[in-house]
C-alpha cells in the first residue's frame, strides 16, 4: 500500500515573519561587530614620552620636560613609541639607576646631577624610512634651577620642538614629524619592555604576533548565532 504523499509545509505565518527578519538582522548586526572587534586596532600617536624614576620604576611625568625643573640625584628617561595615551606608554628600557648612571661624574658645588636615560624604541615604532639609534643613558651636570629640558640639551642635541612647545625629536631623531597619530593597520603600541641596568645588552626586537580573532571572539559569535538558531526552531514548533 502506498504512502499518501506527504503534506505540503504551510508557509510561515505573516505573524512569526517579522520577529524572524528582525531576529536575522540583529544576528548578522551582531557577528559584524563581534568581527569587526577582532580585526580593528584604535589609533596610537608616535612621540618621545617623558618619565621620572622612583628608584625603582619609572613613573609618567605629570609636567613636560621644560617645565620640570629636576633636584640634584633624579633621575629621567626619553622613550619613543607609538601609543594611544600615557596608560599603555611605553616605558624606557633602562633602570633609573642614577649611582650606575653618573657613576663617572663627581659632584661639583653650584651644579647638580641628573641622570638621563634616551630610548629611540624599536624599529617596529620608527617612522618610515628611519632606523632608531640605540639606546643610551648620560648624567647631565647643569645649574640648580636648569629645567629637564636644558639637562636634556647639555647632553643630546640638537632637539626639536614644534609650535606648542613638545618634544618632536633627540639628537636628531627622528628627523621628521611630530606626535602624528598612527593608524592601526599600520602602526600599534608594543608592550613595555622590562627595565635593564646600564650593564645590560639590549634585547633583539620580538616579532609581531597573530592577528587572528581571539578565543573568546569566536565563542561569542557561537553564542549568538546558536541563540539564533534556537529561537528558530521556537518559532516553527508554535506553528
Amino acid at each position: 500500500m502506498r504512502r499518501p504523499p506527504s503534506a505540503p509545509r504551510e508557509p510561515v505565518p505573516t505573524r512569526l515573519r517579522a520577529p524572524l527578519v528582525a531576529l536575522l538582522a540583529a544576528l548578522v548586526a551582531a557577528s559584524a561587530v563581534l568581527l569587526g572587534a577582532g580585526s580593528a586596532e584604535a589609533a596610537g600617536y608616535r612621540y618621545w614620552s617623558f618619565w621620572e624614576g622612583n628608584g625603582k620604576n619609572w613613573e609618567y611625568a605629570t609636567q613636560g620636560p621644560s617645565l620640570l625643573r629636576p633636584d640634584d640625584g633624579a633621575v629621567q628617561g626619553f622613550r619613543f613609541a607609538v601609543s594611544e595615551d600615557s596608560g599603555d606608554a611605553a616605558q624606557p628600557r633602562r633602570a633609573p639607576d642614577f649611582g650606575a648612571i653618573c657613576a663617572d661624574t663627581p659632584a661639583k658645588d653650584g651644579r647638580k646631577r641628573v641622570a638621563l636615560v634616551i630610548d629611540p624604541g624599536t624599529a617596529a615604532d620608527a617612522p618610515d624610512g628611519e632606523k632608531p639609534p640605540a639606546p643610551r643613558t648620560a648624567c647631565a651636570q647643569v645649574a640648580p634651577d636648569a629645567s629637564s629640558a636644558e639637562a636634556l640639551a647639555s647632553v643630546a642635541k640638537p632637539l626639536r620642538y614644534d609650535s606648542s612647545a613638545m618634544l618632536c625629536a633627540i639628537s636628531g631623531y627622528p628627523k621628521s614629524g611630530c606626535g602624528e597619530q598612527v593608524s592601526g593597520d599600520s602602526g600599534s603600541a608594543k608592550p613595555s619592555e622590562p627595565a635593564k641596568t646600564a650593564d645590560d645588552q639590549e634585547k633583539g626586537e620580538e616579532g609581531d604576533g597573530g592577528g587572528g580573532p581571539s578565543v573568546g571572539l569566536l565563542v561569542g559569535i557561537g553564542a549568538v548565532l546558536l541563540l539564533g538558531v534556537a529561537a528558530v526552531v521556537q518559532a516553527r514548533r508554535r506553528r
